[in-house]
């Protein structure tokens, strides 16, 4: 090491292009799977001015590894997998980059969305064994249906665009969006319940909502409902879910995000045909992991420059 300040990288890489931003640090990566111990080790080892956050936790422990610890940056938009209140607590800044993955992972949801409703699984298998099914299958047409779109940040509001392009009606909630454009009709979650044809989740995980879609609140759906979540695991009770699949309450659902991941196996989900799953791969194109990775840096840098104007 060159002695000089250090970011932590808590996986094994970072755009090129965020990198040309660290010149006057050493950089220091965690690998591609760290565990909180591994992050809280390496805080011990070198005593990073920041540390963004790919993969894995940042809790209480490393943060106190780590005394010259400024500010954390995530690398993407949810922050659930690092201790905001013992961040402030330690008067260490927490920063996300806000936007950057959004064309992203609303376009997987748009996908999940699709490939649900005109049933490209199945009869994509069924064709590679010969059927030919065209006299007996019904897809699910999306114009005139009814979208309801929990969360209505960079992401939601991206999903919301397209499928009112789509000719959806959207439903839109978030006790905290501004300004909406006129094609998100606001409401409150018991009107999405009653009305959506199709569920997409994009808020983060918080205490509050842990489980927003469980058995309760599924019952209360509209059946055959689709539901789609590229946004966290923990939004939806699991077991709830998959039993409504099997009920028929639910049509379909496709995920990209769990309550445990990488998800264990064997699972309860592997074994049930109407669900679409992805590895939470929304964020990860060549463009949003350079987007992600320069905002994670520019963000960081911005606190630390303040910090040093401030002590000037």
């Amino acid at each position: 090491m060159s002695g000089r300040p250090v970011f932590l990288v808590t996986g094994a890489d970072l755009a090129p292009q965020a990198l040309a931003l660290l010149t006057d640090y050493d950089v220091v990566y965690a690998g591609k799977a760290p565990s909180e111990d591994d992050i809280v080790a390496l805080c011990r080892r070198h005593d990073p001015v920041a540390i963004i956050v790919r993969y894995s936790k940042v809790g209480a422990a490393a943060m106190d590894a780590a005394p010259s610890l400024k500010v954390i940056s995530k690398h993407g938009s949810g922050t659930d997998t690092i201790d905001k209140v013992a961040a402030g607590a330690r008067g260490i800044q927490v920063v996300a980059a806000v936007g950057a993955n959004a064309a992203a992972v609303a376009e997987q949801a748009l996908a999940l969305l699709l490939v649900c409703a005109k049933a490209v699984v199945p009869l994509n298998e069924r064709m590679h064994a010969g059927h030919w099914d065209k006299a007996t299958h019904k897809s699910v047409e999306l114009e005139g249906r009814t979208v309801g779109v929990i969360g209505l940040g960079a992401i939601g509001q991206r999903f919301a665009k397209v499928a009112d392009a789509l000719g959806m009606r959207v439903l839109g909630f978030d006790p905290f969006a501004q300004n909406l454009p006129a094609y998100i009709q606001r409401c409150e979650l018991e009107a999405i319940w009653r009305d959506a044809d199709v569920i997409s989740l994009h808020c983060p995980l918080t205490a509050d909502n842990a489980e927003l879609l469980n058995a309760r609140t599924l019952a209360a759906c509209k059946p055959g409902v689709i539901v789609v979540n590229t946004a966290r695991g923990g939004l939806i009770d699991e077991a709830a879910l998959l039993a409504a699949l099997r009920s028929g309450q639910v049509a379909c659902a496709g995920l990209d995000s769990f309550a445990v991941e990488p998800m264990p196996v064997p699972h309860p989900f592997h074994s049930e045909p109407r669900l679409v799953l992805s590895p939470h791969i929304g964020g990860v194109t060549a463009d949003a992991y350079v987007k992600m990775g320069v905002a994670a840096a520019r963000n960081a840098l911005a606190v630390l420059d303040t910090q040093v104007q401030g002590k000037a």
